[in-house]
Order: C-alpha cells, then sequence, then structure tokens
C-alpha cells in the first residue's frame, strides 16, 4: 500500500470520526411484555443499520443453529440475548445495552426484561433513556406488563412513546387489529396522563416498517421505526436551561496547595466568577476555577464532569451541592415520593433502608404509605406494605436534611434507590414529589440541661438493655431481676415489657409484620428518649426481625445499647407456655404467632447470650449486670 493510500485512508478515518463526533445522540429502551419480540426487533435494527462485523455474524449463524427459535433462519434476538439462561429460555433477563448509529444520529438502546419479576432491571433501563419503544405482540394485545411498563416509563418522565405492535405477519397484516390495540393503548394513555405516542404496526421478524415502509401494510401512513427514531426531538439544552447544580462526588487534594471539587454538572452553566451556595451548609462564595486535563475552561455545561475551585476557603464535603445562589436547591429531611419496591421482601413503613440519593448516603424511613397504584386501573389502593413490583406514594424521613429538586425539574436531584442495610441489595427506587411542609416548620429546640446533666446528676451512664427471644424464653423474668438488683445498687430504671406497652402506647397495633415492625420502632423511639433523660431502660420485647433491633441500636450512642439474646429453643419455649399461646398457635386460634408461622431472627452478634432451656434466673441476672459494668454504664 502506497504512502498516498495510506494518507487517504487516515483522513478518510478522521473525516469519519468527525462526522460521528457532532451527530446527536438518542437513548432509548424497549420493553413489553414476555415474547413480544425486544431483543428480535434490536437485533433486526443492528442487522440492517449494517452495524455487525463479519465474525459477528457467522457467530450468529452458528448459535442460531443451537439456540434458535426461527428454524434455519438466523435468529436476530441472540445478538441481543447473551446470557446462556436468556437463550435456553428465548427471554431477556438482564439489561443489554448495544449501540448503533446511522448517517443521522447515534443511538444507545437498552433492551429490558419482561418478566414481571424483572421489573427493577426495566427500571433501570429507563433511568437515563430520552424515548421508549413499548412493544405489543399483535395477537395478545395489550397486557398488564404493557400497561406497568407504559406507567412506568411515563413516571420517570420519558415523553417520547413509540408503541410498536410487533408480530403484524402473524395476523395476517390486518388494520382492524392494528386500530383496536391503538383504540385500547389510548385509552389507558389518557387515564396516566400520556400526552401523546406514535404507534407503527411492525415485524421485527420480517424487518416490515422497521426501515423501510413495508409493501404488506400500504394501509399504514406513518413513520417507519428507524424513521421516528431518527427524527424524535431531544432537547439536549434543557438542563443547561435549569439552575446550577453540582453534585460533589470528590473533593480533590493532590497537594496542599490545590482543593477541587469534582462532580457532573447536573443543570445549569457555570462560569468563573458565578455566585454559587453550598448545601446544606448554606455558605456561599464564588468560582475561582473549572479545571480540566488541558487546562483552565471558560464555562462547564450540565452533563459535563468538572472540577472546580472556589475563592474562599469553606467547608465543602463528599455529598454536598454546589448550586447556583440565586436559585438553590431546597433541603429537607422529610418528602412525598413516588416508591417502585424491587424486592422480594416487602417493604414495611417504620423500617430503616439506607437511601442513596446522587452521591450520598443517609438512612430513611418510610412512614407511611398514602396508596398503592393499580396499574391496570390506576386505582388508589390502600396498603400496609409494598410487595414486589409494587408502586406507591409514600412519605419518607430521613435522619438528617438533604439538598434536592423534585424528580420533575431535574432527574439527577430528585431521584434515589433504597438498599438493604444488612445484604446490601437495591430494594426500592424513587422519585421525590415534594417536601413535606413539616419538614421546614419543625426545628430542634436547644435545651441547657442535656443528657450528660442528667446522666451526671444520677452517677451512672444510661443505655439500653434489649432482652430479645421467643415467647417464653424467660425474657421478662430476667429483666425483672435484673431491674431489681439494678435498684438496689442505687441505679435509676425503667423497664418497658411486651405485654404492658400494648396495653397503652401500642394499643392499636396487631400482630401482622407491618405492626411489628411498627411496635419496635415506637419503643426504639420511647427507648431513646429515656436514655436521653438519664435512665437505663430494659426492654423485653420478641422482636424478631434484627432490622429491627438494628433500627435501636443506631438510635443510640457507641455503648449505649445491649444486646441480650434469650437462646432458648421452640420446643422448650413451647413446653413453658405460660400463656397457653402456643396451643392457641397450633390450633389456629392465634394468627402470625412467632415461631409457628411468623418467622424468628436470632441475633448473630449479642454482647450477651444466655441459655434460656436450662434457665438459672440469679446467674443470668449476673451476667447481665458484669456486661454493663464491662460497658461502663455502671461501677464496677
Amino acid at each position: 500500500m502506497s504512502h498516498v493510500q495510506d494518507e487517504l485512508i487516515a483522513s478518510d478515518i478522521e473525516a469519519y470520526l468527525k462526522q460521528h463526533e457532532h451527530k446527536g445522540l438518542l437513548r432509548f429502551l424497549t420493553c413489553g411484555s414476555v415474547d413480544d419480540g425486544k431483543s428480535t426487533l434490536i437485533g433486526r435494527l443492528l442487522f440492517d443499520s449494517q452495524m455487525l462485523f463479519e465474525d459477528q455474524l457467522a457467530a450468529i449463524e452458528k448459535d442460531s443453529k443451537k439456540w434458535g427459535t426461527q428454524a434455519d433462519a438466523m435468529d436476530l434476538a441472540l445478538l441481543v440475548d447473551g446470557l446462556a439462561a436468556e437463550r435456553e429460555q428465548g427471554i431477556t433477563i438482564d439489561v443489554a445495552y448495544r449501540f448503533f448509529s446511522t448517517q443521522q444520529r447515534k443511538f444507545i438502546v437498552a433492551d429490558t426484561p419482561g418478566h414481571e419479576q424483572y421489573t427493577r432491571n426495566m427500571v433501570t433501563g429507563a433511568s437515563t433513556a430520552d424515548a421508549a419503544v413499548i412493544l405489543v405482540d399483535a395477537r395478545h394485545g395489550v397486557l398488564t406488563q404493557t400497561r406497568r411498563h407504559s406507567y412506568l416509563v411515563h413516571l420517570l418522565g420519558i415523553r417520547h412513546i413509540i408503541l410498536a405492535i410487533n408480530k403484524m405477519d402473524l395476523v395476517d397484516y390486518d388494520p382492524a387489529v392494528f386500530r383496536r390495540i391503538v383504540d385500547d393503548y389510548r385509552a389507558f394513555a389518557d387515564l396516566i396522563g400520556m400526552e401523546d405516542f406514535t404507534a407503527i404496526p411492525v415485524s421485527a421478524l420480517k424487518g416490515d416498517n422497521i426501515l423501510h415502509p413495508s409493501p404488506a401494510m400500504h394501509w399504514f401512513h406513518g413513520p417507519t421505526l428507524m424513521g421516528c427514531l431518527e427524527t424524535v426531538e431531544v432537547d439536549e439544552t434543557r438542563m443547561q436551561r435549569a439552575p446550577v447544580r453540582l453534585p460533589v462526588q470528590w473533593v480533590n487534594r493532590p497537594n496542599l496547595d490545590f482543593r477541587g471539587f469534582c462532580g457532573t454538572l447536573a443543570g445549569g452553566i457555570l462560569h468563573p466568577g458565578d455566585r454559587v451556595r453550598v448545601l446544606p451548609s448554606g455558605k456561599e462564595t464564588r468560582v475561582a476555577r473549572i479545571v480540566s486535563d488541558e487546562g483552565d475552561r471558560p464555562r462547564a455545561l450540565a452533563g459535563e464532569s468538572i472540577t472546580l475551585t472556589l475563592e474562599d476557603e469553606i467547608d465543602v464535603s463528599r455529598g454536598s451541592v454546589i448550586c447556583g445562589a440565586d436559585a438553590p436547591a431546597q433541603v429537607a429531611d422529610q418528602f412525598e415520593a413516588r416508591i417502585v419496591w424491587m424486592h422480594e421482601e416487602p417493604l414495611y413503613p417504620g423500617r430503616t433502608y439506607l437511601m442513596k440519593a446522587g452521591v450520598q448516603t443517609v438512612q430513611a424511613t418510610v412512614t407511611d404509605i398514602k396508596y398503592q397504584v393499580n396499574v391496570n386501573t390506576l386505582e388508589r389502593l390502600a396498603a400496609d406494605t409494598l410487595e414486589l413490583n409494587g408502586i406507591g406514594v409514600c412519605n419518607i424521613s430521613l435522619d438528617r436534611p438533604i439538598p434536592f429538586d423534585p424528580y420533575e425539574e431535574n432527574r439527577d436531584m430528585g431521584s434515589f434507590i433504597f438498599i438493604d442495610r444488612f445484604e446490601h441489595h437495591t430494594v426500592g427506587a424513587g422519585m421525590i414529589d415534594f417536601a413535606l411542609r413539616r419538614a421546614h416548620n419543625i426545628h430542634l429546640q436547644h435545651v441547657d440541661v442535656d443528657k450528660a446533666a442528667r446522666a451526671a446528676l444520677k452517677g451512672h451512664r444510661p443505655g439500653v438493655i434489649w432482652f430479645t427471644g421467643l415467647s417464653g424464653s424467660g425474657k421478662s423474668t430476667v429483666a425483672n431481676r435484673v431491674e431489681e438488683k439494678l435498684h438496689a445498687l442505687g441505679v435509676h430504671t425503667y423497664l418497658l415489657d411486651g405485654d404492658n406497652v400494648r396495653h397503652g402506647l401500642n394499643r392499636d397495633l396487631g400482630f401482622t409484620e407491618e405492626d411489628r415492625v411498627e411496635n419496635i420502632r415506637r419503643i426504639a423511639e420511647v427507648s431513646r428518649l429515656m436514655v436521653d433523660a438519664g435512665l437505663i431502660v430494659l426492654t423485653a420485647f420478641i422482636s424478631p426481625f434484627r432490622s429491627e433491633r438494628r433500627l435501636a441500636r443506631d438510635r443510640l450512642e457507641d455503648g449505649e445499647f445491649v444486646e441480650v439474646f434469650m437462646d432458648t429453643p421452640l420446643e422448650v419455649a413451647e413446653q413453658r407456655d405460660p400463656k397457653g399461646l402456643y396451643r392457641k398457635a397450633r390450633r389456629g386460634e392465634l394468627k402470625n404467632f412467632t415461631g409457628i408461622d411468623s418467622p424468628y431472627e436470632p441475633p448473630e452478634n449479642p454482647e450477651v447470650t444466655l441459655d434460656g432451656a436450662h434457665l438459672d434466673v440469679e446467674a443470668a441476672s449476673n451476667r447481665v449486670i458484669q456486661a454493663l459494668r464491662d460497658q461502663g454504664m455502671i461501677p464496677r
């Protein structure tokens, strides 16, 4: 190859790259019910847009013979369905992302699963999408999963909806079938407030109305699917017109002379010299520099990852949000939010989760499920819990205020995920609607007599002794004896017993899982108040769930919580049965009884474990007293 040819090839490559550099980018997802043809559709788009290499085509031809569902023909779905389980079952499980390009635009498409149990994966794919292609099998019409996905993409703020009515070849390209499905879908779209959608009859398998108009559907005069994707309007400057928001992901200190704040600009345009406010502290200063690898920059646009320095040395840390001083974000610790629940274990009001909002992680509790949405009828249903794939409007309380914007104004500032505190699984996703008004109007009142002063007056440290175990394990017996011994030592105490509390504070609660969660949440709060008063609080509750016992521990300072596990086998507790409860539960007269038809989760690392099977009350109480001395709660 000559030097001239080398130069021509290099210039062609450079021209090609420059051409693609300035193309717009559309992120879209495909969703729908199981086996509606999503993967085949994406495979068809990749194949027809000539985005496949020869080795890929050869691999697909080979895989089609092994895994394919199209006899001897090439199965284009295998271009996307990469997991072995997907190929074996012919379904999509994970979210698969693919890139392709045409002369007009670049695309990133997310192929999301159709099975109901993988709705969480669909939400993941939708979180960054500008448009959604919702597939409907022409043979089956609009299904529950079609409505669920449509509701979710609308909920997540996707406004460009393409209804692709697939497999028209299997209904003989009948226009009446197409019109009936469009009418059904339009009725649902009106219910959820979806202003507009584009309906296209297609056959992903045959290629009808994908890149080129289908001769078999001469009655359809709308755009092809690719034509629609190429012309969808994407407002790439919308977030640039929004107020300045920079969530700080990292404080960069390479040396003593530089302190930069790194993050992705979630809104607005920043210039050196702009006045900014740092939240939640509320301190104001000006931008000194916007720094990049290539030197200082004159401005930064929403969506760009930047490092900036400030004129003044003020407190800024990871999780802070740098805002335009003229339009700062709101700060609150209580919200109304819409939550999509993604885990087999239900959401219980009162249970504490980790909430990741942007780059900050806080503790969050759903204080109230206002209602759950029936995705078929959009009826608002009363709910005590949110089950897997449930969608609810809830009130949320955090352990500290965070900066935020409503989701409809700024996706990055108004979205969050819930994380299980023990397993660290993502269990839910949510969108903030607004701060609850009381979050602005309620403030902590300063008091001069604090916990330390009250403890000094009593002559010992306050804390909680949390007895847990099955009914009949000996909790109340040992707790009562421990309190007697502490009283003799001059220690100020209070005993909270499960039965006694349910006669007053918690008389409105039953014994369902959600009621048990709320029961322990209230006890944890009462215990915290009593510790603040300087007391040693003894609690004797079954408290069957580790998460609620962890909630009680987390309400206190280190060294103020002693967990005592009455390790009594079920058969021993049942033999004792001092209240006759096990017999009633065995006869089916008492529902949700721990150990029989409701679970008990033993502590993993209690401070004290007592043998409840061979209970020696004196020896057991002495061990608890010794643990309090070891913790420094009472003098040795």
